[in-house]
């Protein structure tokens, strides 16, 4: 590998994603009780934890510091090795300033490696799907600031639509008022949410009704997706599986034959989002 590809629990990846990616922790409270997500999507009970914020419980999480980024990047580049990481979106997390000011720190100390930081200006797959590239183009022998540059022009063609089932877990984080909220609520008013061109969460389109709503993501598939042998298509959900693997089937409709992975969200930016959420990853024309 010509360089190590950081990235860290939000990215969402499986294990058959991981290779060559290199996972930081993301801590969190839960009920006022400290954890930590390692990125182990296999052994998450998505169930069981959508569950918990349906009956109530509160989680917050804290951004990835600064010291968590030296502590990871300082063996690697010990080794002579330069380091890529994909942050979740500088629009909803000060996680890629912190890992930028590590950047900074690391390169004045080694001055003959180098260390980039791609904001994604996403999350979950957002990320992930990025990491993923990243991870190739390491194994492929490329150098980490050509690479660096491939990635950072990748961004806009990422894209990531989702919905949500309760308008109350935006609201909570500042996404929506709370009169929206509220409206929203009693109309059943679903929004199409996506990651602008800054990074942060914006309304593309609303519909009425939880069946339109997974309709209009795969509506958004075919207005900007890219064919070609690189695609990858990703779809995460917050315990609503079965939502999922109706949304795969009206992407194949588009595109027959195309694999699809589909997992549970993770917890960290799942909590935010809350239960019933569904997301569809790709790559596309644009945002």
């Amino acid at each position: 590998m010509s360089f190590v590809v950081f990235a860290d629990g939000s990215a969402n990846l499986p294990q058959s994603m991981l290779a060559g990616i290199t996972l930081l922790p993301c801590d969190y409270v839960l009920d006022d009780k400290p954890g930590t997500y390692l990125g182990d999507l296999e052994n998450f009970d998505g169930h069981a934890f959508y569950q918990s914020l349906a009956a109530g419980k509160k989680m917050t999480t804290s951004l990835l510091n600064t010291q968590c980024f030296l502590d990871g990047f300082t063996p690697v580049l010990d080794q002579g090795k330069d380091v890529i990481y994909v942050s979740m979106s500088s629009g909803i997390s000060g996680t890629c300033n912190a890992a930028r000011i590590a950047a900074e720190e690391l390169m004045e100390t080694y001055p003959d490696r180098y260390v980039h930081i791609v904001d994604s200006k996403g999350c979950g797959f957002g990320s992930g799907l990025l990491a993923v590239r990243a991870a190739a183009m390491s194994r492929e022998g490329m150098d980490a600031r050509e690479a660096g540059a491939l990635l950072d022009e990748e961004v806009p063609h990422a894209c990531q639509y989702f919905t949500v089932d309760d308008l109350n877990y935006l609201k909570r984080t500042g996404r929506v008022s709370g009169a929206t909220a509220a409206i929203g609520t009693v109309l059943n008013i679903k929004p199409i949410l996506y990651g602008d061109s800054t990074g942060h969460i914006v309304s593309c389109s609303k519909v009425r009704g939880r069946k339109k709503s997974v309709k209009a993501l795969a509506d958004k598939y075919r207005e900007k997706k890219m064919d070609g042998p690189d695609q990858i298509i990703c779809i995460s959900h917050g315990d609503c599986l079965e939502d999922a693997r109706t949304l795969a089937e009206y992407v194949r409709e588009i595109t027959p034959g195309i694999p699809i992975t589909i997992c549970q969200h993770e917890p960290f930016s799942g909590a935010h989002v809350g239960p019933g959420m569904l997301a569809l990853f790709f790559r596309g024309k644009e945002r």
